[in-house]
């Protein structure tokens, strides 16, 4: 098989660090770069690599070009330390990746499957949720818009159909604390970018989420986890734009 280095960005993770490296062993290479955790995530990520770097925070965008610059392999693979890869995905990528003829592919995206309030959310906006997180090292980086980053690759790109899984919260208080931190990075990424306030976002566009994940999407086939979903990913864009009008107006010196 041709080499891979999976790369992964931790920081306080010894809850779900294990997991992640264990579904990983099959690689050549593993990189850890940890933004200084004060738990025990750097000595369980030694028991699986010697490849383990500390790093200030970059952000979500930098700590991932960063763990990309430090690994060898012609294949990189990249991974959260709340994420797994399944058995039908590393069975998926060992067998596009065979040694004989050289890919067809740049790039390999997936689903990915979030195991949230003890089950697996298979409909609405979290589902398939598909990523790119294999390809060429030469070929790709990480960009986006923070706090949301995506993989950018030149050339083709093939979807695999096993999942990656997410163990992404460990409750409603994790998940709220989580949408208050992204959207308020969210709302000061749009300012700098010079996106302005309008009182249809704080109106329009909550209600339209939760449609499109509740209704659309089939989010209601989750059942209660569903709706929580739903209604929590509405708030998040609710707190989006009330916080960017907040910033428009501290510059104001209105701080009303």
């Amino acid at each position: 098989m041709r080499k891979i280095s999976a790369c992964i960005t931790a920081g306080n993770e010894e809850r779900n660090i294990r997991r992640c490296l264990e579904s990983v062993k099959w690689v050549d290479e593993i990189v850890v770069v940890d933004s200084f955790s004060s738990d025990r995530t750097p000595e369980i990520c030694r028991e699986y690599t010697e490849l383990v770097f500390k790093h200030r925070w970059l952000g979500y965008i930098g700590q991932k070009n960063l763990v990309k610059d430090l690994a060898t392999s012609t294949w990189v693979l990249f991974l959260d330390a709340d994420e797994e890869v399944s058995p039908e995905l590393r069975d998926e990528i060992i067998t596009e990746l065979k040694m004989g003829e050289e890919p067809r592919y740049t790039g390999y995206e997936f689903p990915r499957m979030v195991r949230f309030l003890d089950r697996w959310i298979t409909h609405g906006d979290w589902y398939p949720d598909v990523k790119l997180r294999l390809y060429r090292r030469d070929c790709g980086e990480c960009g986006g818009r923070e706090p949301h980053d995506r993989m950018v690759v030149r050339g083709s790109v093939k979807r695999l159909k096993g999942p990656l899984f997410h163990y992404t919260y460990s409750g409603i208080n994790d998940q709220l604390a989580t949408l208050n931190r992204f959207s308020t990075i969210t709302a000061q990424t749009q300012r700098l970018e010079g996106r302005r306030f309008r009182i249809s976002y704080l109106v329009v566009r909550p209600v339209l989420r939760f449609l499109r994940g509740y209704i659309v999407r089939g989010g209601f086939l989750d059942g209660i986890p569903g709706l929580i979903i739903a209604a929590t990913s509405a708030y998040g864009v609710f707190a989006k734009y009330a916080k960017l009008w907040e910033i428009e107006m501290q510059r104001k010196g209105k701080p009303e």
